[in-house]
């Protein structure tokens, strides 16, 4: 197997003697992107290899970053996606130029040149054009060997290697070893860290919240390389800004937003997406210079098999992902699901939860309850419910009138429940509705210390709770002006024979 090294550069000075580097290697993204960092850089590249170091150099190039691939070619799908997967995420992350050759050493010195592919031709031709400054153990000796009429590399590995180790050193030939392939590299490799804790300062200083999302999509790329390598996901991560030092005075330090997910992910699009929808209800009390992103429990996640053939269903969002979308962007009471509850009351038989609980990660089920068998009912049920029954006028015959007389068509359905909903200590009290308050109750003047009036506090006001009893009969009516209405009848109240409409049928 051929070893395939992959050198990334965060730093790219474009010397002179760099002037036939390829555009596209350049500085296309640095204006852009913000300059890479080699931790963060280090943290998105755990997922493509465990085999990558970094680089010191006390050159204008600045340190270099080392990846060992070809162990990874065949998990990323072939050289080429993985190459392309390589350079496009490493634009974003702010890399100025990466390279691919044998040796990391030549691919560092590629890099440098401006030069992308190092592997269709044997190093020695690779390497031989190429300046002084390309390796770093050459370039210490770049002006004696320019003294000695050596301009490229290949005319310093054709001098004569025990008078080129006499007079110089043999550092350089073990550069230039190792660089041919002569000579194995040993690094140190990077380890993971447990947790996640990355930082990026700002090109500029930004006053909207929404012009954070650039620098925020730098650090959750960082963010899911480093879940990648450890084959987890997340549910939640933070967000943290600081303000800039020129700030007022009455303004802090700076703020954070902390996102919650609905299941365990990695998907950088939808994390982005759910970071902007967020972003978008915050104000900033002061320019902002500095993000910082925070992920502390990695969870394992179940990965998706690939498919042999094109798979369409699979390529949009998962209803959790759209979900998690509209509740940063409305709000958690705007967006709400539906509960089922075994209860013969119509207005008790749904209860709407919010869709996404505030500060948790994933709505947990409803606790399991014993089945109670509900007998079908034998009118049929209305489409849509009144939030509160409308009371109806009656004609002298009280019968129901809405707009004009109701015909009843079906019926009667008896329902009785809703009377176990009593509070221990309170006293029920009836309303012209039907339905039960409860006062509590004031305590009896024969019990009442008098000597204890001046240093009792004052007893709080009566607490009314309502009992929501049914005692009522339902009809199907039939009105020529509204169509098919639902109504009922109550009963044994002091509001008893009263009609009330509850619901539409559509």
């Amino acid at each position: 197997m051929t070893p395939i090294w992959a050198a990334l550069l965060p730093h790219f000075p474009c010397p002179a003697a760099s002037a036939r580097a390829s555009p596209a290697c350049s500085t296309e993204a640095a204006h852009a992107t913000p300059l890479a960092d080699m931790q963060g850089l280090a943290l998105w590249a755990q997922q493509f290899t465990p085999r990558l170091a970094c680089v010191p150099s006390d050159t204008v190039f600045g340190d270099a970053l080392v990846l060992e691939l070809s162990a990874s070619e065949r998990l990323f799908g072939g050289r080429q996606p993985l190459a392309r997967r390589l350079l496009r995420e490493s634009r974003e992350l702010g890399v100025q130029a990466i390279s691919w050759a044998p040796t990391s050493l030549a691919a560092i010195a590629l890099a440098r040149c401006g030069i992308r592919h190092g592997m269709g031709q044997p190093l020695p031709q690779v390497l031989a054009p190429l300046p002084l400054h390309a390796i770093d153990a050459v370039a210490r000796h770049a002006e004696l060997l320019s003294q000695l009429g050596c301009q490229s590399l290949g005319a310093v590995h054709a001098l004569p290697r025990g008078a080129l180790a006499r007079r110089m050193d043999t550092g350089i030939l073990t550069a230039l070893d190792q660089a041919h392939g002569l000579l194995p590299d040993r690094y140190s490799w990077i380890s993971l860290p447990a947790r996640f804790d990355a930082r990026l300062e700002l090109p500029m200083r930004i006053d909207q919240a929404d012009a954070l999302m650039q620098g925020a999509r730098h650090l959750l790329l960082q963010l899911c390389g480093w879940l990648a390598a450890q084959r987890a996901g997340v549910r939640s991560f933070r967000l943290r800004w600081c303000h800039d030092a020129m700030r007022s005075r009455h303004v802090g330090d700076g703020g954070e937003l902390t996102i919650h997910t609905a299941s365990t992910t990695r998907d950088l699009q939808h994390l982005c997406r759910l970071l902007q929808e967020h972003l978008a209800h915050v104000e900033l009390q002061a320019p902002v210079g500095e993000l910082s992103l925070h992920a502390d429990t990695p969870e394992a996640l179940q990965e998706r098999s690939a498919s042999l053939l094109p798979d369409k269903t699979a390529d949009g969002e998962s209803l959790e992902q759209v979900l998690e979308r509209i509740t940063a962007r409305l709000g958690a009471d705007q967006v709400q699901r539906p509960l089922l509850r075994p209860d013969h009351r119509p207005e008790w038989q749904v209860q709407w939860l919010p869709a996404q609980p505030a500060g948790k990660a994933k709505a947990a089920p409803p606790a399991a309850q014993p089945h109670v068998p509900l007998h079908v009912p034998p009118l049929a049920q209305p489409s849509f419910l009144l939030p509160t029954p409308l009371q109806l006028l009656q004609d002298k015959q009280s019968r129901p009138l809405y707009h004009g007389p109701l015909q009843l068509l079906l019926g009667p359905q008896r329902i009785e429940g809703g009377w176990w909903h009593r509070s221990p200590g309170f006293l029920p009290v009836s309303d012209a509705d039907g339905d039960t308050h409860i006062d509590e109750a004031a305590p009896g003047s024969d019990h009442r210390d008098h000597r204890n009036d001046r240093e009792s506090p004052p007893k709080p006001a009566p607490i009314t709770q309502t009992a929501h009893t049914a005692l009522r009969d339902y009809w199907v009516a039939h009105s020529p002006h509204a169509g098919l209405l639902w109504i009922f009848h109550t009963r044994l109240s002091a509001n008893s024979g009263a009609w009330f409409l509850h619901g539409r049928f559509a």
